[in-house]
């Protein structure tokens, strides 16, 4: 029996809120409570920082450990547009076990095959290989019959359907927002309801099944009215969001700057006041990373010809820690926006502090500055944020109770 006590910490718990002063106590890999140390307990001294549940980081691209150790990461859904595509269980039983034992991949298997939109992949075999939801990668069903299928079949087996919410007749060719920034520059562009329309196609859609939906990024006013309405007829549904839509606006793009060109793309600025409001207001469940690092070879290219995406593990804690700092959100929420809910969305029983839940912990200073340096990144370093002074590091990290170094 192997015992460990963690004393001197600020607990961070999206159920029991923030406790300074008490010891967690961790059971061979489970967490077992709050208490004084027993006797022969392996001790680790927190010193005074908080202690709080490992991210569960939804909706990655690319599977980056040192990234997502830098960033206290300990889980992430992986997405399905891989090389070869998560559509054949071969596939998706081998993504679930590379990243094992320090960081546990969740893969998100292709709704259709090849992610081509039109027939439907072999999502039950999927699950026994393990996935843990199934998605329409980085685009949208256009058949609305196909996504009636999926939402169907997917409901039937219990499982969420994570979609991509940008219609793309609209959207196809589009690399900005439609408005004065794009004009401005002469970039081919979309109007911003190009995503409520998606949104609301799939919204009736899942009321229709009773399937589970995710929609993994909104990002305008209007998509979030239209997820506020389904939520109050009940509609089985939640939202995501990143930290890129929160804190920047389509001025980032100003000079065809390409790390800010990310899918879908930034907004105007009346859209990101309507996204912080709904962090606060409860209507946005989950912040994920949207981790999609390309090199330079891929983004330093004319803004129209560079990919869409940028490396977001290992800055998603302090941008979002922004939130609190701004007292939109409280710590406790914070993390039930970084962990718990994105572990109720793929179906895993962690995301907590709780007696029972795996060990799955980070040790983080909220108040450490710094600097972000994309040259500096474990990953290729395309952030729209290089730098910006940012405050939050995590300090150590914790896999069912085994330290990751």
């Amino acid at each position: 029996m192997s015992i460990t006590a963690f004393t001197n910490a600020t607990l961070i718990c999206p159920v029991g809120g923030e406790i300074k002063g008490e010891t967690l106590l961790v059971e061979n890999g489970i967490i077992t409570g709050t208490g004084d140390a027993p006797e022969g307990a392996t001790i680790i001294d927190c010193g005074g920082k908080m202690l709080s549940t490992g991210i569960v980081d939804l909706g990655v691209f690319k599977v980056d450990r040192a990234a997502c150790r830098a960033g206290g990461i300990v889980r992430i859904g992986l997405m399905p547009d891989q090389s070869p595509v998560l559509d054949d269980p071969g596939v998706v039983q081998r993504a679930a076990l590379i990243g094992r034992p320090d960081l546990w991949i969740h893969p998100i298997a292709a709704a259709t095959r090849s992610l081509a939109g039109i027939d439907l992949a072999e999502m039950a075999v999927c699950v026994s290989a393990g996935a843990k939801a199934v998605g329409t990668g980085r685009g949208w069903i256009a058949d609305s019959g196909v996504m009636h299928r999926v939402l169907a079949y997917a409901g039937d087996l219990g499982l969420t359907v994570i979609a991509h919410a940008e219609d793309g007749g609209l959207a196809a060719d589009a690399v900005a927002t439609e408005g004065e920034t794009a004009s401005r520059l002469g970039l081919p562009s979309a109007p911003a309801i190009a995503e409520a329309l998606a949104i609301a196609r799939d919204l009736m859609l899942a009321e229709e099944t009773g399937a589970k939906l995710h929609i993994r990024q909104v990002t305008t006013a209007a998509g979030f009215d239209l997820i506020r309405a389904a939520k109050r007829r009940g509609v089985k549904v939640t939202c995501g969001i990143t930290p890129a839509h929160l804190h920047l606006s389509d001025i980032a793009i100003t000079d065809f700057r390409t790390f800010a060109r990310l899918s879908p793309p930034l907004r105007d600025e009346s859209d990101r006041q309507a996204a912080l409001a709904a962090v606060a207001d409860g209507t946005v469940d989950v912040i994920g990373s949207g981790h999609d690092p390309h090199g330079p070879e891929e983004k330093r290219l004319p803004f129209v010809d560079a990919e869409a995406g940028m490396a977001g593990a290992e800055t998603l804690l302090p941008l979002a820690l922004m939130l609190v700092r701004d007292e939109r959100i409280t710590l406790p929420r914070l993390f039930a926006l970084l962990s718990a809910n994105p572990a109720k969305v793929l179906g895993l029983d962690t995301g907590t502090l709780e007696p029972g839940k795996p060990a799955d912990l980070m040790l983080f200073d909220a108040d450490t500055p710094w600097m972000v340096s994309g040259d500096a990144f474990a990953s290729a370093g395309n952030t729209p944020f290089d730098g910006f002074p940012v405050q939050g590091r995590a300090l150590r990290l914790w896999k069912a109770g085994r330290e990751i170094h």
